[in-house]
């Protein structure tokens, strides 16, 4: 999954901060009836939130929804134990399989991007851990993910389905296809990136659809394709980074269009 390559230019900490954050905890944890499992849940929350104002709307996201969505989904869940600790900091971590777990910016950023209603339709290629689907989940009706890495699929929809996400999909296999039998979809979102963008996923995006996704090689782009009246749109947003796209997208490396 991914990292922005240009992290410099952040800007400034701004809202509770990280060593607020740390401090209100300490707080709490002082306070009678404060039992170590509530602490362990608050800490996370706390975290959450110091992520979100700090990384997430410190860097210009604005949506309502995507913003409440990674408050609400425990992202430390979605990572393995040995990385729980750093789940809400700002960079990628492992999930096993040669995979990654994006940065909270890069989720949040391509969600918004998507523009989503309560009644969207959602397509995402790549499970991976499945906190881009659930974060999806928050603000969309459907979502219908797929994970070429057959463990790390089963290992997801499990978790999706404990954590009470029933309107998520999952299935394994190649997500070059995409999931013709439920399309057309409102939004189609790539965790991976393919040398182009596979002509099914765009054949598969309904009328106003948004499609975002990693493009490229070793030097890859943050794309955005929109279905328009007058056909498709594409603008770049910004370098990233992201794991390659294996499978078929390996094999057919012609351009979209």
């Amino acid at each position: 999954m991914a990292a922005p390559l240009d992290l410099v230019a952040q800007r400034r900490r701004r809202g509770l901060g990280l060593y607020g954050a740390l401090l209100l905890v300490g707080f709490l944890a002082g306070c009678p009836g404060y039992g170590e499992a509530e602490g362990v849940k608050r800490n996370d929350e706390v975290h959450r939130l110091a992520m979100v104002e700090d990384q997430i709307r410190s860097r210009g996201v604005s949506d309502p929804a995507v913003l409440r969505a990674l408050e609400k989904v425990p992202r430390h869940l979605f990572v393995g134990s040995e990385h729980a600790a750093k789940a809400y900091d700002d960079h990628p971590l492992p999930i096993g399989y040669n995979q990654t777990i994006s940065q909270p910016y890069i989720v949040a950023l391509m969600t918004e991007l998507l523009e989503l209603e309560a009644d969207s339709r959602v397509l995402e290629i790549g499970t991976g851990s499945g906190y881009q689907a659930a974060v999806l989940a928050e603000i969309s009706s459907e979502v219908y993910s797929i994970e070429i890495v057959e463990p790390l699929a089963e290992r997801s929809a499990a978790l999706l389905e404990r954590l009470g996400y029933g309107n998520v999909k999952v299935r394994a296999g190649d997500g070059y296809a995409g999931w013709p039998e439920e399309a057309p979809f409102d939004a189609v979102v790539l965790t991976a990136a393919p040398p182009a963008i596979p002509p099914p996923l765009l054949e598969q995006l309904a009328p106003g659809g948004r499609l975002v996704a990693p493009v490229g090689d070793f030097s890859q782009e943050l794309v955005l394709i929109t279905r328009s009246a007058d056909g498709l749109e594409r603008r770049e947003i910004l370098p990233v980074r992201f794991v390659p796209m294996t499978g078929v997208a390996q094999r057919v490396r012609r351009p979209a269009r």
